[in-house]
């Protein structure tokens, strides 16, 4: 006696229906049910009313939205102009074929990577300390009149995270370009050399055209993890937003909205809005990689 068989037809989808599960239960669903928040004030768990776009409208006059807002994309433009630029640097110093060890070079400045954001937050939060921090320690050995007491993440809170942050990704960054460097077409460099160019002019006219996709792939990466910044602040200034809500992120206010008010409707606005600048912020980058291979 035979025993039944599947369909044909029917096989494909037994194959991706785990994805479908998981899927639906832990992604679309979710979503659905925080763009029904969105429209809704929440007073805990249980209590509901909705709003309309009433969070929306609230969110475009919240001063403190606006605040994390300004926070974010400086943070964001530090990641772009400082983090980029040295990651870049390192990737030029080690695609030289006759440095040494340059195995060995590459898995130090790639080693931090592979931490966690909540070590690194201590780790910079201890260095910051008053007193027995690394920084204010070394600063005062070497300058006898520097003060001990410098309290650097009650005046300097986003110079701080910027550069944990180059600390952190520098090195993750790096790869990507130096995989991108190792695939600039040498025939053009050799030919820009018999032609006089110097070092700068071949980097400009030839290594920039040639890296400028993999560059705008690492821009939009560091856009998308900027806007979504937030445990290292979080660990760095102690479970807080720093004075002045200086430290503070559009996902910091996402949770503390969310969970310590219990502002669910409001939270899940902050993080739809949050979506779109993250989408908009996509496409742009889309649209000027279509104009430059155009």
């Amino acid at each position: 006696m035979k025993s039944p068989s599947l369909h044909p037809r029917w096989a494909p989808w037994v194959f991706v229906a785990p994805f479908i599960l998981v899927f639906f239960t832990f992604t679309a669903w979710p979503l659905a049910q925080s763009l029904v928040l969105a429209f809704q004030q929440t007073f805990g768990p249980k209590s509901t009313k909705f709003v309309g776009f009433g969070n929306f409208i609230f969110l475009l006059h919240d001063p403190l939205f606006w605040h994390a807002v300004r926070n974010t994309v400086t943070y964001t433009a530090g990641a772009i102009f400082v983090q980029l630029p040295v990651a870049l640097g390192l990737a030029l110093l080690l695609n030289r074929p006759r440095l040494r060890g340059r195995t060995a070079f590459r898995l130090i400045f790639f080693s931090p990577s592979l931490v966690g954001l909540v070590f690194v937050g201590l780790m910079f939060s201890l260095m910051f300390q008053k007193r027995t921090g690394l920084v204010n320690a070394g600063l005062h050995a070497l300058f006898a009149g520097w003060d001990p007491e410098f309290a650097w993440l009650d005046h300097y809170v986003m110079p701080s995270l910027i550069i944990a942050s180059v600390w952190l990704y520098a090195g993750f960054n790096m790869i990507y370009f130096l995989a991108a460097l190792q695939n600039v077409n040498r025939e053009l460099l050799e030919a820009a050399q018999i032609d006089g160019a110097g070092r700068w002019a071949r980097f400009r006219h030839v290594v920039v055209p040639e890296i400028r996709p993999v560059a705008g792939f690492v821009v939009l990466l560091s856009v998308i993890g900027s806007f979504q910044l937030f445990e290292l602040p979080w660990v760095l200034l102690d479970s807080g937003s720093g004075p002045g809500n200086s430290g503070l992120t559009i996902v910091m206010y996402l949770f503390q909205t969310g969970f310590l008010t219990s502002d669910l409707g409001y939270a899940s606005a902050i993080g739809w809005v949050l979506g779109l600048i993250l989408v908009i912020a996509a496409l742009v980058q889309l649209r000027v990689a279509r104009k430059e291979t155009s």
